[in-house]
């Protein structure tokens, strides 16, 4: 009984740890914005895209998985070369290990 108290208490403390980092992987080391991962108010801070868009980009992410690469995006209705190649610097898809909670070997 007491490992299960244990254990309840660990995964406790590990979701409440995550809820308040959720956020935090959205942006990579460099300041981008990870586009598999960004929330729709992360979203609109990119140029040319709104709230429609944003909510565009998330629907898309959740119906066909994650963007492979930031080319990807042209496959969201509304978004074509324009937007992408103004986001450039701005966005990236980037990797397993940016999914890993802070604190965790890489």
């Amino acid at each position: 009984m007491k490992n299960v108290k244990k254990v309840f208490v660990v995964l406790t403390i590990v979701g409440f740890v995550l809820g308040f980092t959720g956020g935090v992987w959205a942006e990579d080391d460099g300041g981008k914005i990870n586009i598999n991962t960004a929330t729709l108010e992360q979203l609109t801070q990119l140029v040319g895209v709104g709230e429609a868009l944003a909510k565009r980009i998330v629907e898309y992410r959740e119906a066909s998985g994650l963007f492979k690469s930031v080319q990807d995006l042209a496959n969201v209705k509304g978004i074509g070369p324009k937007i992408i190649s103004d986001n450039l610097d701005k966005i990236t898809v980037g990797s397993l290990t940016d999914k890993l909670p802070i604190g965790l070997p890489k």
